[in-house]
């Protein structure tokens, strides 16, 4: 199927009204982090009806999609790239791989990261040298610093934390929102598996975590513990 063909399939789902929604929602306005972004108001159980038909898409056509303006049509390809690395041999998935990192430019809101950055690069890095997670959490782009830290979600989900924990730890002094909640929640993560190397990271960081990525990581607290954390953040006790 033509990548025309495609595209008309997704506007079937379109809605102005939608589209304006999701334009205030994903912060397209002038000066926010997804400045000029563009929507057609096609929701995301929608985007995957669409990608479950079409995950034959040629690779090429794959990476066409994802250079779109049209913040859907990305999600799309993404989708689309998550289901052909799945079924992928080694060669493919290595291939999908580096398409991923080589246009993460076109990956960028937190939609498109969170759900693409786990099940295509974690997944990839499993039985591999993390070493690329390091060097996109130094990256200027706030996008590639995101992918870094979900991208372990994978890792997490395979009861492998310490990638998780360097990298929040590269990244304590981030001075994004996006990032401090990116951070908080992959710390939970652990915490769910794990309570003991997320309350050894606290104890270390707790009093120059940002705040935001405090509350995200203790979240699943009982509230008198909680309550210990936001204290200590504040200095009022050690």
């Amino acid at each position: 199927m033509s990548l025309t063909k495609i595209r008309k399939s997704l506007r079937r789902y379109a809605s102005q009204q939608k589209a304006k929604i999701l334009q205030r929602f994903f912060k397209t306005g002038k000066g926010e982090y997804g400045e000029g972004d563009k929507f057609i108001g096609v929701v995301v159980p929608d985007t995957r009806k669409v990608a479950k038909l079409h995950s034959n898409l040629p690779l090429t056509d794959c990476i066409k999609l994802l250079k779109s303006e049209i913040h859907e049509e990305r999600l799309l390809s993404l989708l689309i790239l998550i289901q052909k690395f799945e079924k992928a041999d080694l060669i493919l998935k290595d291939k999908i791989f580096k398409v991923y990192l080589a246009n993460t430019k076109y990956i960028n809101n937190w939609d498109l990261v969170d759900l693409s950055a786990p099940n295509v690069v974690g997944a990839y890095l499993l039985d591999k040298s993390r070493n690329i997670l390091r060097s996109l959490a130094k990256s200027k782009s706030l996008w590639e610093r995101r992918i870094a830290i979900v991208s372990t979600h994978f890792l997490i989900r395979n009861k492998q934390y310490k990638d998780t924990l360097k990298i929040a730890e590269m990244l304590l002094k981030d001075n994004h929102d996006l990032i401090h909640k990116a951070v908080g929640w992959m710390l939970r993560e652990v915490g769910k598996r794990e309570l003991r190397p997320l309350e050894k990271f606290l104890s270390k960081h707790k009093k120059v975590m940002p705040r935001t990525m405090l509350r995200y990581a203790i979240e699943r607290f009982p509230e008198s513990k909680r309550k210990s954390y936001l204290l200590a953040k504040k200095g009022n006790i050690g």
